[in-house]
């Protein structure tokens, strides 16, 4: 137990008891030393103002960060400002694109149905053309077949009258003729 005792007081005394039986405000004192030292050492710091100099310097920083956080606030809210004026502009985009695609479906409908308006008056413009060909066609048809009878009729007649035909009765149909001629003409 008294060696235990011995080596905390041994330690509590630490490097003063180390370095020599010397007393507390001596030079030889190690820890007195380090002591004047850095009160020396704070002296000529305050001596130079290098404490007001650091406190400049961290105000300046400091100053400089509020500054630089101004600015990143400021194009934050010009961001912000030009996101939500993109948004808009994209919703009017998007707005026009969907009336511009109406505005094609309803056209391309009435083309359509132009086109179909079209093609029905071109189809009965047709039918009515081959109709009214047809109809010319059946009329001259009708007048070829009529000539043609006619004249195989008179040729028909021709021969009967030709046949059945002798002199006297050739004179009376001349004079026949000649008597229904001068009665029309006067």
């Amino acid at each position: 137990m008294i060696r235990v005792f011995t080596l905390a007081t041994l330690a509590m005394t630490g490097p003063a008891l180390a370095a020599g039986d010397y007393p507390f405000f001596s030079l030889r004192n190690t820890d007195m030393v380090v002591l004047l030292g850095f009160i020396v050492f704070a002296g000529i710091l305050v001596y130079f103002k290098v404490p007001a100099k650091i406190m400049g310097l961290l105000d300046a920083r400091g100053v400089a960060i509020q500054a630089e956080l101004d600015e990143a606030r400021r194009l934050r809210e010009e961001a912000l400002a030009l996101h939500a004026d993109f948004e808009r502009k994209q919703a009017e985009v998007k707005t026009e694109a969907d009336r511009i695609v109406e505005k094609a479906k309803a056209d391309a409908q009435i083309a359509a149905n132009q086109a179909k308006a079209d093609i029905e008056a071109s189809i009965t413009r047709r039918l009515k053309t081959a109709e009214d060909q047809i109809q010319s066609a059946e009329v001259s048809a009708i007048r070829e077949v009529r000539n043609t009878a006619v004249n195989v009729a008179i040729a028909a007649a021709g021969d009967v009258l030709a046949k059945q035909m002798d002199a006297e009765r050739s004179d009376a149909l001349i004079q026949q003729a000649i008597a229904t001629t001068q009665d029309r003409l006067h």
